[in-house]
């Protein structure tokens, strides 16, 4: 599936896929998420590599795998949640020139299961150039404990 979803926008509410931050036990996981899902899984967002960031990662599209969970809104919150989380992620619509990053649709995998479609923040267009010329990769796609096992993040 390409990085962007094909066609009409997607109807329904789809699940989250998160790996940063908003994991379960991450700063912005009780803040942002206590109360509002139904439902937190692992899960794998297949070819796109993760990016160290100031105290938060960026995902991008590349030849790797990322870790994270796959999140359900509690039934009567997804409208209040997709928009905590659009402020949270600094997406203030497709393709707007001072968005941190963009929201898509992408394919997850859960384990045992197939794929799922799920809204996934990955970096802007400006964001993934400045990582992708130079940023430091997070080695094999996970966010573990807030900051990369190697050491503090830069700004």
């Amino acid at each position: 599936m390409s990085a962007l979803h094909p066609g009409p926008p997607p109807t329904g509410e789809l699940p989250f896929f998160v790996y940063g931050t908003l994991l379960p036990g991450g700063p912005n996981h009780d803040l942002f998420l206590r109360g509002r899902t139904s439902g937190e899984r692992p899960a794998v967002l297949p070819r796109a590599l993760l990016y160290d960031g100031p105290g938060y990662p960026y995902a991008v599209d590349g030849h790797g795998r990322v870790h994270g969970t796959l999140l359900t809104a509690a039934p009567g919150v997804y409208g209040e949640l997709l928009g905590l989380l659009d402020r949270l992620e600094e997406y203030l619509g497709p393709g707007h020139p001072r968005n941190l990053y963009e929201r898509v649709v992408r394919e997850v995998e859960l384990p045992g299961e197939d794929p799922v479609r799920a809204w996934v923040y990955l970096a802007a267009a400006a964001v993934t150039h400045s990582l992708r010329t130079g940023g430091r990769a997070i080695a094999e796609g996970r966010w573990t404990t807030g900051r990369p096992p190697d050491g503090p993040a830069t700004p």
